[in-house]
């Protein structure tokens, strides 16, 4: 099975679910860091949109390593210059193969030696909007929340019109040979979140980007962000619509703090 993340544009109304409240067991401590210890990010490459105010900062030791550390940050209303850091770090797995840039709100630098492609193992660096939460049952959150069937593919064949898309293959032409399960008989997608990489469909720049629950053998994922269920729940808990959240993802090589 190929572990993958995927974009914020399909073809499936995207809506926050409110009929049935989050487990008990799913609770979020929040604990803000005293702003001496906030975010100064820098990067000639990539600029934070002044609308979003929650962002998910992930930090590799290089582009090669598939562990790395995730960090959550909150905007500073009365200085938006400053983002404060909350919570304790969360332990991740990425691509097998590490990093390369991906299609985002960013651009590639001109001499990068890391860019995504399709099928490489290697997790998008850079800044992406998410897209929606996803999951097997319904769970009650401030965040657009899709629960997927059996039926609901994300396509990564980009020769398909539905390359970089989860569609209903109940509902529409089925142009593709290869593509994901949103629902699988594992739990690794019993919790996720989408993440807006390769909006245009460039073909294969790469396809189905998301975070989601990490398996027990501690192999990297074919380009997804992975964490311990009890992380991801309480990032989906966390998350707000409005805070137009963004995952940035960089190794510590990039950083210009």
């Amino acid at each position: 099975m190929k572990t993958l993340s995927i974009l914020t544009t399909t073809i499936l109304l995207f809506s926050a679910c409110n009929s049935t409240p989050p487990p008990n067991n799913h609770t979020v401590v929040d604990v803000t860091i005293p702003k001496s210890e906030s975010l100064n990010f820098s990067h000639p490459n990539i600029s934070i949109p002044s609308d979003s105010s929650q962002l998910l900062f992930v930090t590799t030791s290089n582009w090669s390593a598939k562990n790395g550390t995730l960090q959550r940050y909150e905007r500073v209303t009365t200085d938006e210059a400053k983002w404060v850091k909350i919570g304790e770090p969360i332990s991740i797995i990425l691509g097998r193969n590490g990093l390369g840039w991906g299609r985002g709100l960013h651009t590639i630098p001109q001499d990068a030696k890391y860019v995504k492609r399709e099928g490489d193992g290697k997790a998008p660096a850079g800044l992406f909007y998410l897209g929606n939460a996803f999951g097997y049952e319904d769970f009650r959150i401030d965040f657009p929340y899709e629960v997927y069937k059996t039926t609901d593919h994300c396509v990564d064949d980009s020769h398909s019109q539905w390359y970089n898309k989860i569609v209903d293959s109940k509902k529409v032409t089925k142009d593709y040979k290869s593509f994901e399960h949103m629902r699988l008989k594992n739990n690794l997608y019993r919790y996720g979140i989408t993440v807006n990489h390769n909006p245009n469909q460039i073909k294969n720049a790469g396809s189905c980007i998301f975070m989601h629950i990490r398996s027990d053998n501690g192999k990297g994922t074919a380009g997804c962000t992975a964490m311990k269920e009890n992380k991801l729940t309480n990032l989906l808990i966390w998350l707000k619509k409005e805070a137009k959240p963004l995952l940035l993802q960089l190794p510590k090589s990039e950083l210009r703090n």
